[in-house]
């Protein structure tokens, strides 16, 4: 049964918190803030415990008055987690704030509502090897060869380079080049950048950039029309037996099969990595690979 809110065991974890580290006034400012809290499972309480007293040693330290309504405020809180927790971990300071701001809502008579989770961007799903070969298929039975090496183009460059819409729009077929031992297209924009083209579509690839030659590999008079890919993609979502190619698919497309041809997920899977936040930051202290690099990687047969 619990008392005053407090489920029992919760109660014996906060009646009992006086570590010797710390002073008898931040314990107590600890134990009683966590108890009108009301934690519901001793873990909880330890949690909460923990983070109430390192804020109130700092308080003390700093001459601050021990009481919820100044301590828990939120200016105080990130004070503290900038000064006061600078020997600890990201990960634990993190921690401590999210806590100690909980900790604050709940002794809050009329507390802000909780904001709503906004749902979060997720990769689009990938083709299949077969829906790949099904819109091939439907760029090969287009009526002009100008149209056919349009939308074999698209295909070819989103699902085996990862060239997103807004990009296809300032590819010209002398972007495109074998060499290195592979084929490279060079991609303008906001993220320049050198592709090494997969195996799979080398030859593809190749036609259609011999074709446009210096213009523009999927058509149109400017790389500043917008929207220049949507009538190809009408044209190869025809078939009610295929989904609707889309170029953001296609680059997921992309994406999985080098994930694969790398071993991506074998590494996540032995490094017990189950999202990409920090590989970004193990990417930037590499270096640099080469282009004949690249190709071996991501361009050379499979």
């Amino acid at each position: 049964m619990s008392v005053g809110g407090v489920v029992p065991q919760a109660q014996a974890v906060i009646a009992g918190y006086a570590p010797r580290c710390l002073p008898p006034v931040a314990a107590g400012f600890a134990r009683s803030v966590v108890a009108l809290a009301a934690p519901a499972t001793p873990a909880r309480a330890k949690a909460l415990l923990f983070a109430a007293g390192r804020l109130g040693a700092f308080a003390e330290q700093r001459g601050l008055e021990l009481l919820p309504g100044v301590l828990l405020d939120a200016s105080v809180v990130e004070r503290f987690v900038i000064e006061g927790c600078r020997s600890l971990s990201p990960a634990t300071r993190r921690t401590l704030r999210t806590n100690l701001r909980a900790l604050g809502r709940s002794l809050e008579r009329y507390p802000q509502p909780a904001p709503v989770a906004l749902p979060r961007e997720r990769a689009k799903p990938p083709y299949s090897r077969a829906q790949i070969d099904g819109f091939l298929r439907l760029a090969a039975a287009q009526s002009t060869t100008a149209r056919r090496m349009r939308c074999q183009a698209l295909v070819c460059l989103g699902a085996g380079a990862g060239v997103i819409a807004g990009e296809l729009r300032h590819v010209r077929g002398t972007d495109l080049a074998a060499r290195s031992g592979g084929v490279l297209v060079a991609v303008a924009g906001r993220r320049a950048r050198t592709v090494p083209v997969l195996h799979h579509y080398h030859e593809l690839l190749l036609e259609a950039a011999g074709f446009a030659g210096e213009r523009l590999i999927v058509g149109g008079r400017g790389s500043a029309r917008l929207n220049i890919t949507g009538e190809l993609s009408r044209r190869l979502s025809r078939d009610s037996s295929l989904a609707r190619l889309e170029p953001g698919r296609l680059r997921s497309t992309w994406l999985l099969a080098c994930a694969q041809q790398i071993g991506l997920g074998a590494f996540m899977q032995a490094a017990g990595v189950a999202s990409s936040q920090r590989l970004g930051d193990l990417a930037a202290a590499l270096p640099k690979a080469t282009e004949a690099q690249l190709v071996t990687l991501l361009g050379a047969p499979p």
